[in-house]
């Protein structure tokens, strides 16, 4: 079972939730009406949070900001009507978005991948990186691009870079995701952190990295498959 809370402070909105959660039978639900209420006295002890973007006294974007100062590792999916503000989520490292009115199609149709990720952070995935004399495990999840540059991996992670060693066709190898795919010869883009495609760019925690013209049918095929799947 995992500890889910629903941040929301529209009462059906909040009710409808929490109904589509309790049909999954693998989460336990708190819920709360404001930012507010929800982030005094939080503790991490939730697995997944869903956080509606437009909310008085303290919006949702603003408190995501808080919560990941209190709690790197939950899980956060923005619900809103806002799709528009929903793209900033990489700011936060937001998971995914559900945008209002949710029906259930389209809530079943984002679980089984947020349920997976769920299940990735339970068991740890991590990747062994070598940084010049250290060994450093990093999330999976946390990695927004690597890029190979003057010989060197530089792996773009949420919030810090980690300057290692090797090839991107190893790193490939060792990830074995299809979230994980070439926009270029240079950079191998986690498609879950790419938030717009602008001409022949893909952008990916707010830079804009080069399509190649070899890649672009590859690459763009991968991005639908995942924002349809």
């Amino acid at each position: 079972m995992f500890r889910a809370a629903i941040v929301e402070d529209s009462d059906s909105d909040r009710e409808l939730l929490e109904s589509y959660l309790e049909k999954s039978g693998c989460f336990i639900v708190s819920k709360f009406s404001s930012a507010v209420d929800f982030l005094t006295g939080y503790q991490p002890v939730y697995d997944l949070v869903f956080m509606d973007i437009d909310m008085p006294y303290l919006d949702g974007m603003s408190a995501a900001h808080k919560l990941r100062e209190l709690d790197e590792n939950v899980c956060l999916v923005f619900v809103t009507n806002l799709a528009r503000l929903a793209v900033q989520g990489y700011e936060v490292a937001a998971y995914d978005f559900i945008v209002k009115p949710v029906s259930y199609e389209d809530f079943t149709g984002k679980m089984p991948r947020i349920v997976k990720r769920l299940e990735s952070l339970v068991r740890g995935r991590t990747l062994l990186v070598h940084s010049g004399t250290d060994i450093m495990r990093i999330a999976v999840d946390d990695i927004m691009c690597v890029e190979v540059m003057s010989h060197k991996l530089v792996y773009h992670l949420v919030r810090k870079n980690i300057v290692s060693y090797g090839t991107l066709k190893k790193v490939e190898e060792e990830l074995a995701d299809p979230c994980f795919v070439r926009c270029n010869k240079c950079y191998l883009v986690n498609l879950r952190y790419v938030t717009a495609i602008e001409e022949n760019h893909a952008v990916v925690g707010g830079e804009k990295l080069l399509i190649s013209y070899p890649r672009r049918t590859e690459f763009t095929k991968a991005l639908t498959d995942y924002l349809c799947g």
